[in-house]
């Protein structure tokens, strides 16, 4: 027999359905080696040798391989058909190299799709591992480990507060803090449309647009304020219009290629707001149940057969006149396409959506975009015809113009229609007009527009205009006030789609670029766009002044596609990390004397444009406002976080956030607000901090540098704060009483996590801050008996799943976070689009090899129970063990604390 290795449990089930009794097949988990996080790892003094090690969590799925390759002759190796696919295969070769000296064949298979018949093909034509392919995977995983183990030191110490730095993880940052930068840059710019309804001799409504005043075809801006505008509309107004032509085009709109990863990624979260990695994992389930090909490719193509069967499944279901005469053919036209695979698509094209009932939501609802999207590509393009009439005065001094079109065939709309990043208008259908017919205004057209423009109910009956729109006087006519708008942020998906664009990443990165950059608190996601946190832009700043080459998105692409000629076969990959290499630690040796006030200096200059705008009345913007003499510069916080402070600290203490957005809270004045005085005459101040408003007693002074402060709580609002209201908060913890068993105090209190209540070390949660001023000793005791108990009796499953492969119960149980899964003592909470009633035994054994894979505790060994010996032999051990010297103990290593993981090759 012979073993066949795969990476997932899932994968492993599927296969073995097809292959039969003759093979063993086992799931390596996916990677079995990995650099280990310290220094060392990779070692450029030595031609870049690289120390690879068995994970913790991986050695025992290497002893089941090894075990099995005891009494079987043959390893096949049939990982995933890409890079990393390749480099698991090859990671495994090497960590089984002892078990495989005895003359036992190692063969490399691949398949794009679990199927029987490309399962089967595979294993007929075997080969061995791709030496370029696992080249190209040792630069690329040296190139992430040099960048961020080597970068995220110097971020360390020169910028406090950063967390790391990585290849492709910073260029992708850059991206999105660039495009906040040009939104706080951009400027507004002013501009009117005018529009003017008309009604047609069958009397159909006609509405139309104005394009030419005065004889003169207009540009956007060319009415650019309310004068302008009502004197277009008066123009309108006097004069009379006919049809003067229609014009009408046959056009045709062609269905988009089938989806690849990025385009996949995009679509779902234009379609469903999913996030790119949520897509991958409901593609990855989809594709080890051999349900769709494989989903990490660049590749548009599609076999042969696969476009015959889509032909025929289209034929069957809408009809011969939506298949095209000839079958579609795509071609890729992204940088550093990687190798050719095929697209993403359905395994078997008659199983429909429908047919296939899917339970995993997310599942169901990637099939039915990748089923749809692969039948659409190859069906009949739709069929329109676009009309526009041009209405003008006999004069020809103002033109109108309409323009509509008309669906004629339907063709590959009536299965999919491809998302849109922006909105788009869609032009209405015309009524039917010919050259020379007369028109006539409809009064009353705008009345309601005008009304939701302006908030007027009724307009009067004279023409009339306000500061957003301009009406006729029968409503017939409406000129509205409309302003540029700047770009917009990035979501994943246009993001995903620049990255593609650029050449930088590749499709098996982008989800895992996109988690580290918010889980690294460089981002925050906000219904679906992308905006930099303060960390984020400190970041892009100070590597774009002292590591620009590196982040440049030229440099990144360009060594994209060197890393795709090692992959090609046609350079050294060596030579490539040392040309790398020697450019890259002259850069970071520079950096060596750099101390942090120099830099926070130069990232202050270089975002000063953002940090400081422009004062309405032309004074300095970096004057401090509340003391007036001091400069107001970039500072950080030991959490992180930056804010601008006055340089007059601690004798100004003005702080604000670094965002000039116009998010800030304008609630509370840059000096204060004084809400009065306490029992002592100490005044009680209401002040802006850089975490929010917060009250403050008396002025910081030599004896007493720090003033009593409280934060405001969630919920209570600045503009109506009262001086008693302050009080109680500064007098905070309050004593609720002495308990009635211990005699200890008990105190209730605002904490980080909330309102809460104190009894020793035991703290509980209550939920309401206003209960932290009203809380009587009974209802305190209740809280903390209830949290005691809470804490001491064991949490019931909400369901249970069966045994795992390896032993022992799988249960989902209920947590302060969530549910979770736990086997053992792994515990993986479940993503929020799965419930604790649609988890399947499949899916939570990927939940659980994923939480052991990042770092998850190792699974206890059962415990073995020595037998009882005999008393007097027991007494012999301890008195022969009592006359050994005792073993001298080693030294305890120092270990140096290890960098963050860098983005991981593909």
């Amino acid at each position: 027999m012979a073993v066949v290795v795969v990476e997932s449990p899932a994968k492993a089930k599927t296969i073995n359905k097809y292959l039969g009794s003759d093979y063993t097949v086992l799931a390596s988990y996916g990677h079995v080696r990995d650099l280990p996080p310290k220094d060392g790892s990779v070692d450029p003094e030595d031609g870049f040798a690289m120390k690879w090690e068995v994970s913790a969590d991986s050695r025992k799925h290497v002893r089941a391989i090894a075990e099995a390759l005891k009494t079987d002759d043959e390893l096949i190796l049939a990982t995933d058909p890409d890079r990393e696919g390749e480099a698991i295969s090859w990671h495994l070769q090497e960590a089984l190299a002892s078990s495989l000296k005895k003359g036992k064949k190692v063969s490399r298979v691949t398949f794009n799709a679990i199927t029987k018949a490309a399962v089967t093909e595979a294993m007929k034509n075997p080969r061995q591992v791709d030496g370029p392919l696992v080249e190209a995977y040792l630069a690329r995983r040296a190139l992430d480990y040099l960048v961020g183990f080597t970068l995220s030191p110097v971020l360390w110490r020169k910028l406090p507060g950063a967390r790391s730095a990585g290849r492709v993880q910073s260029v992708c940052l850059r991206l999105i803090v660039e495009r906040e930068m040009e939104i706080e840059a951009f400027r507004p710019r002013e501009y009117w449309s005018v529009s003017a309804g008309f009604e047609t001799p069958r009397g159909q409504f006609l509405e139309t647009r104005l394009v030419v005043l005065g004889g003169k075809k207009l540009d956007k801006f060319d009415i650019a304020n309310v004068e302008a505008a009502e004197i277009a509309v008066t123009a309108i107004k006097s004069r009379t219009f006919s049809v003067t032509g229609v014009e009408q085009k046959p056009a045709s709109r062609n269905p988009s290629a089938p989806f690849m990863t990025s385009t996949l990624q995009q679509e779902a979260s234009r379609k469903f707001g999913m996030g790119a990695k949520q897509c991958m994992n409901a593609a990855q389930r989809l594709y080890e149940a051999g349900l769709i090909t494989y989903m990490r490719t660049d590749g548009i193509d599609m076999a042969p057969e696969a476009v015959m069967a889509a032909r025929d499944q289209i034929k069957s279901q809408f009809g011969p006149s939506y298949i095209p005469d000839s079958p579609r053919m795509y071609k890729n036209k992204a940088k550093n396409a990687q190798e050719a695979h095929e697209c993403i698509r359905p395994t078997e094209m008659s199983v429909t959506p429908e047919k296939l009932r899917l339970t995993d939501a997310d599942q169901r609802r990637v099939y039915d975009l990748i089923w749809k999207r692969t039948i659409a590509s190859q069906m009949s393009a739709a069929r329109l015809e676009r009309t526009t009439v041009e209405v003008t005065s006999p004069d020809g001094q103002v033109g109108l113009r309409a323009s509509g079109q008309v669906l004629l065939f339907d063709g590959f709309l009536k299965v999919y229609e491809e998302g849109r990043d922006e909105e788009e208008d869609d032009e209405a259908r015309l009524p039917q007009v010919q050259q020379g017919d007369a028109l006539r205004v409809r009064a009353e057209t705008y009345r309601a527009a005008y009304a939701k423009s302006t908030e007027v109910s009724a307009p009067p009956a004279t023409a009339t205009r306000s500061t957003a729109a301009v009406i006729s006087p029968d409503a017939a006519i409406l000129a509205s006030q409309s302003f540029t708008q700047p770009p917009p942020r990035y979501t994943e998906a246009t993001l995903v789609k620049r990255m593609e664009e650029l050449g930088i990443g590749r499709p098996s990165t982008y989800a895992s670029i996109l988690t580290t950059i918010v889980d690294r608190d460089y981002v925050r996601k906000d219904k679906n766009r992308l905006f930099p946190e303060d960390k984020g832009r400190l970041v892009t700043a100070f590597l774009a002044n002292f590591f620009r080459r590196y982040v440049e998105y030229d440099f990144t692409a360009d060594l994209e596609s060197q890393l795709d000629d090692v992959s090609a076969g046609d350079r050294d990959y060596k030579e490539v990390l040392a040309r790398f290499w020697r450019d890259f630690s002259a850069a970071i040796a520079e950096t060596a004397d750099l101390r942090i006030g120099e830099v926070l200096t130069r990232i202050d200059d270089f975002l000063a444009p953002h940090l400081y705008p422009l004062r309405e009345d032309g004074g300095d913007p970096r004057v401090c406002p509340v003391c007036g003499s001091g400069r107001l510069h970039l500072k950080t916080a030991r959490s992180g976080g930056a804010f601008i402070g006055c340089g007059n600290y601690p004798e100004c203490r003005y702080t604000r956030a670094i965002s000039v957005t116009g998010e800030e809270d304008n609630s509370v004045p840059p000096e204060g607000r004084v809400l009065g005085q306490d029992a002592a005459g100490e005044t009680i101040s209401l002040r802006s901090g850089r975490f929010g408003p917060y009250v403050q007693r008396g002025e910081a002074t030599e004896a007493q540098p720090k003033p009593d402060r409280a934060s405001l709580p969630k919920g209570w609002s600045p503009e109506t704060l009262t001086l008693e209201r302050a009080l109680t908060l500064l007098s905070l913890p309050r004593l609720v009483g002495t308990h009635p068993e211990s005699g200890e105090p008990v105190e209730a209190a605002i904490g980080r996590y909330g309102p809460y209540v104190k009894h020793g070390k035991t703290y509980a949660n209550l939920p309401d801050v206003e209960e932290v001023f009203t809380i009587g000793m009974n209802r305190a005791v209740e809280v903390l008996a209830q949290k005691f108990s809470r804490a001491r009796v064991a949490a019931e499953p909400l369901k249970s799943l069966g045994d795992h492969p390896e032993g022992g119960a799988i249960t989902v149980m209920p947590g302060r976070y969530g549910a979770y899964v736990k086997w053992e003592k792994v515990n993986a909470t479940l993503p929020k689009d799965v419930t604790p009633e649609d988890l399947t035994v499949e899916r939570a054994l990927e939940l659980l090899a994923e939480k052991a894979a990042k770092g998850g505790k190792k699974k206890a060994a059962p415990k073995k129970t020595a037998a009882k010996k005999p008393a007097a032999k027991t007494a012999a051990a301890k008195t022969t063990a009592t006359k050994k010297p005792a073993a001298k103990k080693p030294a305890a290593k120092t270990t140096k604390k290890a960098a963050p993981k860098a983005d991981k090759a593909e």
